[in-house]
């Protein structure tokens, strides 16, 4: 059975987590779109203000920064600073053929992690709330990535 196939069930544990993770990220670019045009308003570029059919009544106060546009495009842009480490971390993970049950928490561990960090970002939640949910993901991913040396270290 090779590590890397659906017949390994961390590979699946890992899988899932991480299509999780791809649809969450995914879905802020979304989201983005969804609070500008909801607020008509945080739009980038100049030609955005071309009168079309999706804005009819454009307004140069259209292209300043709106709170509730620009909340969403931080949350995203945390979400493409950290994911990148925990695919590459969790990835690796999988190849030190590791225990089922601890795989399972520490890949669902941090797909919760950050679903629950986007939850006190988009709601405004104090910075210790935020701070706490980031470090539960991060110390995951430094958890595999240390797993992952130590078990290469073995192999040399």
């Amino acid at each position: 059975m090779s590590l890397l196939s659906f017949e390994n069930p961390v590979f699946v544990a890992y899988a899932l987590a991480a299509g999780v993770m791809v649809l969450k990220a995914v879905a802020m670019s979304w989201l983005t779109v969804v609070q500008m045009m909801r607020f008509k308003s945080g739009f980038r570029s100049p030609e955005d203000l071309k009168k079309t059919p999706l804005n009819p009544s454009p307004d140069p106060s259209q292209l300043l920064p709106d709170e509730r546009v620009e909340r969403v495009r931080r949350i995203q842009h945390n979400d493409l600073e950290n994911l990148p480490f925990f695919f590459v971390a969790g990835g690796l993970y999988v190849l030190t053929s590791p225990p089922l049950l601890l795989a399972q928490w520490l890949f669902y561990g941090y797909a919760v992690s950050r679903l629950l960090h986007f939850a006190a970002y988009f709601t405004a939640q104090i910075h210790d709330v935020r701070a706490t949910l980031w470090t539960v993901g991060s110390l995951i991913i430094v958890f595999m990535t240390i797993a992952v040396m130590v078990h290469g270290m073995g192999q040399l």
